[in-house]
């Protein structure tokens, strides 16, 4: 998403290989490129377009925040419709003339703006922190709701995301606001979906931190966003691999009762659930559960995510009893109406925890009306013979009380059965009797439950 690729071919060149550009900084792989480049691509109308926007990166970031915030106005039409922005008064920005956008947890007619107006005061801020010397507690500005006090999210969130890395990116690699920006745009990008464009983002933030010797802490929250990122692209090992790591990392660094630690501990948990490691997930939760709840709070956003986590590691567990089933719903119903009176019924935190809650109560009811059905004839891994078009062929059993999700509600098959020598060669018996599924002939334990 940032430049690391060769302009003509795309071969991935890092941050520092390559050929650029003398006028504009544009990125080659060799002179080849650079020269086909301006044969066949016409860079020599855009050269010096992009040299007086300040170079390759800042045409890029200026083109792509442009692009961000026409599909998050658009996103947000229906919403915005006749407001105007609290920060200017005006609906159409007077300048860019982009839309409104509202992308937090205010509600009512609050929280309208636009991400220009949103942005300006943000680089205000930040700058006369900066010029008085002060704590960068302004930067916040640049993801929180100055009204509601929560973070903006999905494609708002990749404008501003975008927004803070134009205007910080020509500072030095080593520069803290610098880097801050690219975190944001990586989580910006993730937000909106954007999952292989913020992997480029964050593995380089990594890449450059480490080269400049960045602190450890910092080094560890660019870690878990890389890990975050690992798993939403199914890359689950790798993701619960640096989880762990920064797990230790930050229980050494700070101890367990700080929020970045708790943070941690909820990533790790979850994804030791996504590698369907439940007692493991359940482990860790059941002992930074209370710590969060006494150290944030029942209504703090943390404490929600991990009650969530917990919850998921026992409905995703087809091991689970009625009794865990009902404790997740539980757990959920009381989480789900705090989200929704802290952050608000159209949050994604609030989605989320809506459906997980679905979920969960879909699971329960199957599994109730699972425990009032026959127990099968037939165990699992026996030897049957299934009725297939009036012939029977033989095959195993894998699995009992099969339904596929188009089925009533309460409606089961006996059995799944995997055919020999088929691909997939998976049916289900409708019944339990032998004109549908009997033993094989040569299984004399089939009938055995």
């Amino acid at each position: 998403m940032i430049l690391t690729q060769c302009a003509v071919c795309a071969t991935d060149l890092g941050l520092t290989r390559g050929k650029k550009c003398g006028r504009c900084s544009t990125r080659y792989c060799g002179a080849a490129c650079q020269a086909q480049h301006w044969k066949e691509g016409g860079h020599d109308t855009l050269c010096k377009k992009i040299k007086k926007a300040g170079g390759a990166e800042q045409y890029n970031a200026n083109k792509k925040y442009t692009e961000a915030v026409a599909v998050a106005a658009e996103a947000c039409a229906e919403d915005t419709r006749g407001q105007t922005c609290f920060i200017c008064t005006q609906a159409l920005h007077w300048k860019t003339k982009e839309g409104l956008v509202r992308g937090c947890s205010c509600r009512g007619t609050a929280g309208f703006a636009h991400v220009s107006c949103l942005a300006e005061q943000a680089k205000i801020l930040v700058a006369e922190a900066e010029e008085n010397n002060l704590d960068d507690n302004q930067w916040h500005r640049w993801h929180t709701c100055s009204l509601c006090e929560q973070e903006y999210h999905g494609v708002v969130k990749c404008a501003f995301g975008w927004a803070c890395w134009k205007t910080y990116l020509g500072r030095p690699e080593g520069n803290w606001a610098r880097s801050s920006a690219m975190m944001l745009l990586g989580n910006g990008l993730s937000s909106a979906g954007h999952d292989e464009d913020a992997l480029s983002v964050r593995e380089v933030e990594l890449s450059i931190e480490r080269r400049h010797g960045t602190s450890e802490n910092d080094i560890l929250i660019s870690q878990t966003n890389l890990a975050s990122t690992y798993q939403k692209l199914g890359r689950f090992e790798q993701a619960n691999s640096m989880l762990r790591d920064v797990y230790s990392g930050w229980l050494k660094f700070s101890g367990e009762e700080h929020s970045s630690a708790l943070i941690a501990a909820n990533n790790y948990a979850a994804s030791l659930s996504s590698l369907k490691r439940f007692e493991e997930s359940k482990s860790v939760l059941r002992k930074a559960m209370p710590v969060a709840r006494r150290v944030l709070g029942e209504s703090d956003n943390i404490t929600l995510k991990m009650r969530r986590s917990y919850a998921g590691s026992l409905v995703m567990n087809n091991g689970a009893t009625l009794d865990d089933l009902r404790e997740a719903v539980t757990m959920l119903e009381d989480a789900e109406r705090i989200a929704r009176r802290v952050l608000g019924g159209a949050h994604p935190n609030s989605c989320l925890m809506a459906g997980s809650l679905r979920e969960a109560r879909k699971t329960l009811r199957a599994r109730e009306m699972l425990a009032t059905l026959p127990v099968p004839r037939f165990k699992v891994g026996a030897r049957v013979e299934c009725n297939v078009k009036a012939k029977f062929l033989e095959g195993t059993v894998v699995r009992h009380h099969y339904r596929e999700s188009d089925w009533e509600p309460g409606v089961f098959a006996p059995y799944q059965v995997k055919l020999d020598g088929r691909s997939p060669g998976l049916v289900f018996a409708s019944w339990d009797q032998d004109d549908c599924i009997r033993a094989a002939a040569a299984d004399s334990d089939a009938e055995t439950v």
